[in-house]
């Protein structure tokens, strides 16, 4: 039981890392969009991020090769160059409205990631106080 009372908090910190992560990349497209050929990059975690969410805290582990797959909650983000995307004169990729829209939206997430750790938080002071 004891082991299960930071599931949550260990995957907001998975998803937390994976936003600043995100932010990152996009500061290093946004740097280089004036250099010639550089390709952006993008980061992949939400979809995962939402699914492993989306569980009811229900974890089983696979013992043998014939058990059905279980979701699993180990959320990575993955780093991707963007190569399918249009090409200025200059062989550069970088969008710099999308680019800033994206930061926009992933400095909210991180904020709001941020809020859920502190509510989990405050739960675990309520329970372990007993205060309601």
């Amino acid at each position: 039981m004891i082991d299960k009372l930071f599931d949550n908090v260990n995957l907001l910190q998975k998803g937390l890392d994976a936003s600043w992560l995100k932010n990152q990349v996009i500061a290093n497209n946004i740097a280089n969009a004036e250099t010639p050929n550089f390709k952006s990059s993008s980061v992949s975690f939400e979809n995962a991020f939402k699914t492993a969410l989306a569980q009811d805290g229900f974890t089983a582990k696979k013992t043998e090769e014939g058990h059905i797959d279980f979701p699993s909650r180990d959320v990575k983000a993955v780093v991707q160059k963007n190569t399918d995307t249009s090409e200025g004169l200059d062989g550069n990729n970088v969008d710099i409205d999308y680019e800033n829209a994206e930061l926009a939206k992933n400095s909210i997430l991180y904020n709001t990631l941020i809020e859920q750790v502190s509510s989990e938080f405050r739960k675990l002071d309520a329970a372990i106080n007993n205060v309601e």
